[in-house]
């Protein structure tokens, strides 16, 4: 049976499939369920997960040495390539399914484990060196004994996954594995069985907000771009994120794309759109391909092209791959790119939905937005408005990355703390460290100090402290960083993504940008001059953020100044300490360094006067030297070169 997805809308599907394509799904439907969710199986299946993040981590090597033992020893398994199951920090991810047992999953699965790893548990032992995960939960399999269940995971525990269901579990280029978990049966109950305007009031009786940046209602865009008259309708699904530290859209479209098609399909019936993109970045390339045969699969067993299923609803998808520019994650800049132009935002009104690509209405939603959609049907509008808070229903996903134990990608409640992602899932700051900041949102986000842990994910609440959802990235920060250095790099990477069409981002973010490298270094030619520069520079950094934020042509501008905005508001001191006592108390902007030599230390070797690029270095052989300061560029060559740990950094 089809676990707790089978239902009559799943099996009508498969029915209809037989009819059309009887030489793609040959067996009976309860058959082809069993098969296909692998609740029975005759051999053994083996699972590796082989995402963009487990790639990275050696599981190209892993999935090579399966082969070779399974080769070897001539037996008969499934080798399954699936995408990440969200905790990137134990990859290579490698799970067994053994014949009558549960699937039991093993983390930091390297070439070198693999063959013991393999030859115990095809014998029904566990090593006792091997690093097990958990074990998949069933009622018809036989269960590991002294193996905790994954679902008991402090990582995966408290998570409620709507998006990444099915992410690191099914294989992503099987359209009969999502088919019998019950995938694009809600689809052809939709079209079979509502209007447009029903799908659309549904969407925005369930609640379900635009996952970016804004939040807006997502059931109230649909309805200004199915209201307004037209003959040609677009859908547009935004996979271009950008942000330093965000990869959810990536991983959901490696590890199931067919969620994304579905949703897709979805939007595209409510607005009543016969042509959708999916504008995803060039630098995916395993998730454009996992698109592009998911794509493929959909068509060739009739889910998207014409007439869909006999109910008169035309739908196809392109993918439009972006040059990695971050302002074409603009909705209207990456209007202009599919259009052929150059990424620049347009002005607003007239917004997408009315006149949008080609002039046509069109309704630009992110890939989890549109993946939110199938499960939402699924289970029932009722159950997804259960999820959340009053204002802020269902799941976000958040990509955890920086200073924390296990890092990934986490789905959780809205009205989560970020205290309990950090410290609960996340499982806190490693080697000791104490928790300094968070930030979230990206580039246009902000910073979220220990004061503000137990903030709420909440879109109202977020923009009360100077931060914002954004695409999710969460990067964490402990007591070793430099939040003048943070606001500095995230400066420069905006100002370099900066469109250049409008002033105040363009000239604005470049002098930002330069007043935060003037603090960051030492003053050069030593005019008293240059130091009253560097105080009025950071006068005017509120005033210049400010006046960038209100008159900027697009989202990605008025957003730019808030991670220097935001630090500045909870990290003044560090500000101050830079300008004042011309110290990093972090000690990360290294040309604010002070060296010194420890005479006790230094044995005269001279090699660090060797090094020294300023002769900022003095001292005869086999004799104690010292550092000038005034002539010291603080490069740290005499760190880097000496071999006696006499070189002591301030």
């Amino acid at each position: 049976m089809c676990s707790n997805h089978q239902n009559n809308q799943q099996l009508r599907l498969i029915e209809k499939i037989q009819k059309v394509h009887h030489s793609k799904i040959q067996l009976d439907k309860e058959t082809f369920c069993v098969k296909y969710t692998r609740s029975k199986i005759e051999r053994p299946v083996i699972f590796i997960g082989a995402g963009t993040c487990g790639l990275g981590a050696g599981a190209g090597k892993t999935l090579a040495a399966t082969k070779k033992y399974l080769l070897e020893n001539k037996l008969d398994a499934e080798i399954v390539e699936v995408g990440c199951i969200g905790l990137c920090s134990a990859e290579p991810l490698l799970d067994i399914q053994l014949p009558g047992h549960n699937r039991i999953s093993f983390q930091r699965v390297n070439e070198q484990k693999v063959n013991e790893l393999l030859r115990s548990v095809f014998q029904l032992e566990i090593p006792a060196e091997a690093e097990v995960l958990g074990q998949f939960s069933s009622t018809s399999n036989r269960i590991w004994e002294g193996v905790p269940a994954l679902e008991d995971h402090p990582f995966f525990g408290p998570q409620t996954r709507v998006v990444l269901k099915n992410c690191g579990l099914v294989n992503p280029v099987s359209i009969e594995e999502y088919l019998a978990f019950g995938g694009y049966s809600n689809y052809l109950h939709l079209i079979n069985n509502y209007t447009s305007l029903e799908v659309c009031e549904l969407v925005e009786k369930s609640g379900l907000r635009g996952r970016g940046g804004g939040g807006f209602p997502t059931g109230k865009k649909w309805k200004f771009a199915f209201s307004t008259v037209a003959d040609q309708k677009y859908l547009i699904c935004n996979a271009d994120e950008g942000d330093p530290g965000a990869f959810m859209d990536r991983a959901v479209i490696e590890g199931d794309p067919h969620r994304l098609l579905e949703g897709m399909a979805i939007a595209a019936y409510a607005i009543g759109a016969t042509q959708g993109y999916v504008y995803i970045r060039a630098e995916y390339p395993l998730a454009i391909k996992r698109l592009n045969i998911a794509l493929d699969q959909a068509r060739e067993l009739g889910v998207l092209g014409k007439n869909i299923f006999g109910s008169g609803v035309d739908f196809d998808i392109k993918v439009k791959m972006g040059a990695g520019a971050f302002v074409c994650g603009e909705e209207t800049a990456l209007i202009n790119s599919i259009e052929g132009k150059r990424g620049m935002p347009r002005p607003r009104p007239p917004f997408p939905a009315v006149s949008g690509l080609f002039d046509k209405p069109t309704v630009i939603n992110n890939v989890e937005t549109l993946s939110s959609l199938a499960e939402i049907f699924a289970g029932g509008i009722e159950q997804y408005r259960s999820i959340g808070t009053d204002n802020n229903k269902g799941t976000k996903v958040f990509a955890l990355s920086g200073k924390v134990k296990l890092t990934g990608l986490v789905e959780v409640p809205m009205g989560t703390t970020i205290r309990e992602v950090i410290f609960g899932i996340a499982g806190g700051i490693p080697n000791g460290k104490k928790f300094k900041s968070v930030q979230i949102g990206g580039p246009s986000g902000g910073c979220i100090t220990e004061a503000n842990l137990d903030i709420k994910i909440e879109y109202e609440s977020l923009l009360k402290i100077g931060a914002m959802m954004g695409s999710g990235g969460l990067v964490v920060m402990d007591e070793d960083t430099c939040m003048v250095d943070i606001a500095k790099f995230f400066m420069d990477f905006i100002q370099h993504e900066s469109c250049g069409k409008c002033i105040p981002c363009r000239e604005g973010t470049k002098r930002m940008l330069e007043i935060l490298e003037s603090i960051t270094h030492k003053p050069t030619d030593g005019s008293h001059y240059e130091s009253l520069e560097r105080f009025k520079g950071i006068m005017q950094l509120e005033k210049l953020g400010k006046v960038i934020k209100e008159t900027s042509l697009c989202g990605l501008g008025q957003s730019a100044p808030n991670p220097v905005l935001s630090t500045l508001k909870w990290f003044r001191h560090e500000y101050e300490e830079h300008i004042f006592d011309r110290k990093c108390p972090a000690n990360v902007c290294t040309e604010l360094r002070t060296y010194k030599i420890d005479v006790d230390k230094c044995t005269g070797c001279t090699v660090c006067s060797k090094k020294c690029p300023t002769d900022a270095i003095i001292g005869t052989r086999k004799s104690p030297h010292f550092i000038v300061e005034d002539k010291c560029i603080s490069c740290g060559s005499c760190f880097e070169v000496c071999k006696f740990d006499a070189i002591l950094i301030s």
